[in-house]
């Protein structure tokens, strides 16, 4: 027996396949287009449909026996299709700048209280319903047409199946799943003025869809016993596949986006998560949720730093065989810099919400050197990590160590800065993609592979070190950080 995973992305997926022992016996990736411009941010969900196509396809051809396939997706953004399955239109990223004007009249409709008190977020443009809303308005046309609508997840499912189910953890990004009872809002739904019958029918993470289609499975080569599996929402399956299950603990996604996922047991009644905008999330498990405390300048605004500043020297490490980061890294000085990076350089996240934020570095010097500098970047990011882990501290939420995965995790400079600034033990897992390995492990649960998660979580999570915080780095950052802490407050007049 095999099970397979797909774990679809922004912009582009990736196939793994393991054995009935855990063992991974194919990996596959392929990327497809994402168009970006002032007024819109817009993907095609045919050519995501065909990457999958190809994908599974690749995968049969080393593998003969896949029993099943999990899907893990990105959220929010959501697929306008006839009855189908075709997209009638492309598909809206959560970053696209529409929607404004119709979260502000679901604020006025129903309240922001209770909004969040219902869907565990509040109301945003970044969310489905918003965007589905403006469509509405905007392109009745196409509106007036659609038979369904799906978010990335359910639509390669319905594609695979033929059935229309979701997962709850997926299905919260749309700002209108009752969080508590794992149905969607009527209440919401009308005062979008939306019919909720467009929507798949939600279901626990984990959960069987269907068999894949007859035409589908001849196609890839794959058994038309074949199942398809709604593994989740990508945040949710990458604390699974970091080995996170249980309250105190939280996973870290160190990538392009800095995310911190804890998971907790039952919803807070205090409103600091609302406050704060952490959206409170299903997560597998009784009584269990998890929230998002993010920074959108992760590793982007490493990327950033390095090609912006020191690109000659990534070019000359880069022909070398040499990697760039961990180049520069080596010249770092083990002290914190007393510089004061704000990394809101694509907006502020968690706790602000603030599109309009901008990034700054503060406190320079004529003796600061560029090490310094990307070394100060580092540090930006983790006191922002910081800011989020006290404001959820104050919700009743603690986070006594985490897990790190993901491109940035690799680096062990980032890693004892992480452990010094939050004081906290950081456990580095051996692989990257926790997200594709939290969907086959769902997946491979409903196989019966596992008997449970706790199993699955042995097989196929590994903790390689753990870095621990250092009391006097810790002392010393502490001073440091009650200087960073004002600096959103103190530089937000400039933002515009």
């Amino acid at each position: 027996m095999s099970v397979a995973g797909l774990d679809i992305g922004t912009t582009g997926a990736k196939i793994t396949v393991i054995n009935g022992d855990g063992t991974v016996v194919h990996t596959g990736y392929q990327d497809y287009p994402v168009t970006r411009v002032a007024s819109s941010h817009e993907m095609d969900a045919g050519e995501v449909w065909s990457t999958v196509i190809v994908l599974l396809t690749q995968a049969t051809v080393n593998v003969k026996d896949i029993d099943a396939v999990g899907i893990t997706s990105f959220g929010e953004s959501f697929v306008v299709t006839d009855q189908n399955g075709r997209p009638l239109l492309p598909t809206m990223l959560y970053t696209d700048p529409r929607g404004g004007e119709e979260a502000a009249l679901l604020s006025e409709r129903l309240t922001d209280d209770a909004v969040f008190t219902i869907s565990g977020v509040s109301p945003h443009a970044m969310y489905t319903l918003p965007k589905l809303m403006w469509v509405k308005r905007h392109r009745p046309e196409v509106f007036a047409s659609a038979s369904y609508v799906f978010l990335m997840g359910d639509f390669i499912a319905f594609r695979l199946t033929g059935v229309r189910k979701i997962d709850v953890s997926l299905a919260a990004r749309t700002m209108a799943l009752d969080i508590r009872r794992g149905v969607w809002s009527d209440e919401i739904f009308r005062a979008a003025e939306i019919d909720v019958r467009l929507f798949s029918e939600p279901v626990p993470s984990g959960t069987v869809a269907g068999t894949i289609l007859p035409g589908i499975a001849k196609a890839c080569g794959l058994s038309r016993k074949t199942q398809v599996v709604l593994s989740g929402h990508d945040q949710v399956t990458a604390a699974l596949g970091s080995g996170v299950l249980k309250p105190g603990s939280a996973a870290n996604g160190a990538g392009t986006v800095e995310c911190v996922t804890p998971i907790f047991s039952g919803i807070p009644e205090n409103s600091f998560l609302q406050r704060d905008h952490y959206p409170i999330i299903p997560f597998p498990g009784k009584g269990l949720y998890c929230c998002y405390a993010f920074n959108f300048s992760g590793g982007a605004l490493l990327k950033w730093f390095v090609e912006r500043y020191i690109g000659e020297d990534a070019a000359r490490n880069k022909s070398s065989g040499k990697n760039v980061y961990a180049a520069i890294e080596a010249q770092m000085q083990d002290t914190p810099t007393g510089i004061y990076v704000l990394p809101h350089f694509a907006g502020a996240a968690t706790p602000y919400m603030d599109p309009q934020a901008k990034g700054a570095m503060v406190n320079l010097t004529l003796a600061h050197t560029t090490p310094d500098l990307y070394r100060a970047v580092l540090e930006g990011i983790v006191y922002e990590v910081r800011v989020n882990l006290e404001r959820l501290q104050q919700s009743g939420i603690q986070v006594q160590s985490l897990r790190a995965s993901g491109g940035c995790a690799r680096s062990k400079s980032w890693l004892q800065i992480k452990a010094d600034v939050l004081n906290i033990p950081i456990e580095r897992l051996s692989n990257d993609e926790a997200g594709t390995v939290g969907g086959i492990m769902l997946t491979a649960l409903s196989q019966g592979l596992f008997n449970t998660m706790d199993e699955a979580v042995q097989a196929m999570v590994r903790v390689t070190h753990t870095v621990e915080p250092r009391p006097e780095m810790v002392r010393v950052y502490a001073e440091h950080f009650e200087q960073y802490r004002g600096l959103y407050q103190a530089l937000r007049p400039f933002a515009g």
